[in-house]
């Protein structure tokens, strides 16, 4: 049987002997731009909303460093496996990668207080001020150098719905024996309501439902419509809102510091831009598929109010406790990083 190296060891070769991707030991800068510097970011899937922010914080930094600092998007998984991105950042096989926290979650534990449910976020500026005031908690930087990475924005992504094939959850307890893709704090949450969560990745969902290996998914609405999930789904939810997934920018701590003082700050002032661009996306996507979605006659499941406060009041607190012991358990600081979301939530509502 012919021997395949594992992903990991592929990337170290990379490093060794040049690989895809420029070593990040020449990249190292003069003051100013005294040498083009050129990264590599690994991402999953095609562009789309969820996308938009990296376009923009890319696009940013080539036009405000007159192209002398570049950051190619590298789509499709190219580079790497969305599981595997962190770890390619950790090795230095790329500049900059997205990934979300939940697809490994004992890697950043800190980052997935972002995904509890029923947590008090209301819109996109919520979110930015929630994810921003994590990534930038000491015990996050800490947990995040064990990677040599570093975090900058997040995708921002919109409140989840459910959309699937078979019988309709008319109500919560139709959820029961469920089998659905949900990640993070809504897997806990559906798990709570005798539905059976699955860590199906994005790009293999569309063939889990198809085939009936999974029912529904829960995912922001536009991306249902950019893995084609509505082409094998029937019914959808309008108002469930668990939570959502956090899935982080990151860049590689060695890179980042090679970066001249100039480059530095062209970069961390195109966050702006990247949350701006999410924003846009994320409500233009709403506007473009609402309208697909009532043509394909995908039927809308809209739950009471009592309905939901049940639901939030059986799967939200014991869910935070639970991710509070095992948050602790790694010695993290765990009441006072929810405490900070919390916090932080209700003063960016105002």
């Amino acid at each position: 049987m012919k021997k395949t190296l594992p992903l990991l060891s592929l990337l170290s070769l990379g490093l060794i002997f040049g690989g895809p991707v420029e070593s990040i030991s020449k990249k190292v800068l003069a003051d100013g731009h005294a040498k083009n510097v050129n990264w590599n970011l690994s991402t999953w899937g095609k562009r789309r909303a969820f996308t938009e922010g990296i376009e923009a914080v890319s696009a940013y930094v080539a036009d405000k460093s007159g192209g002398h600092f570049t950051i190619k998007i590298n789509y499709g998984g190219t580079l790497s496996k969305p599981r595997e991105n962190l770890d390619g950042i950790s090795l230095g096989a790329f500049e900059a990668a997205t990934f979300c926290a939940s697809y490994h979650a004992d890697k950043n534990k800190a980052v997935t207080v972002l995904e509890l449910p029923f947590l008090p976020i209301t819109n996109g500026d919520v979110q930015k001020a929630a994810d921003l005031a994590v990534y930038n908690h000491p015990a996050t930087i800490k947990e995040m150098k064990k990677w040599n990475a570093k975090l900058l924005m997040s995708a921002a992504l919109p409140q989840y719905e459910f959309m699937g094939r078979g019988k309709e959850p008319r109500t919560l307890a139709d959820f029961k024996g469920m089998r659905v893709r949900a990640l993070g704090g809504i897997g806990k949450a559906m798990k709570v309501i005798g539905a059976v969560p699955t860590t199906v990745t994005a790009p293999e969902t569309y063939r889990a439902i198809e085939t009936g290996t999974v029912d529904a998914a829960a995912f922001a609405f536009y991306s249902h419509f950019s893995y084609k999930i509505n082409e094998v789904s029937t019914w959808r939810t309008t108002n469930l809102s668990p939570g959502s997934v956090n899935c982080p920018l990151v860049v590689n701590i060695d890179a980042y510091n090679s970066l001249s003082d100039k480059n530095k700050k062209i970069l961390t002032d195109a966050i702006d831009a990247g949350y701006a661009a999410l924003d846009k996306a994320y409500s233009a996507s709403i506007d473009k598929y609402t309208p697909v979605a009532e043509k394909q006659g995908i039927k809308k499941i809209t739950y009471t109010e009592a309905e939901l406060n049940a639901f939030r009041k059986a799967a939200a607190k014991p869910v935070w406790d639970q991710w509070i012991k095992e948050a602790n358990a790694v010695g993290l600081p765990a009441q006072e990083l929810l405490d900070l979301v919390l916090k932080t939530a209700k003063e960016a509502s105002k």
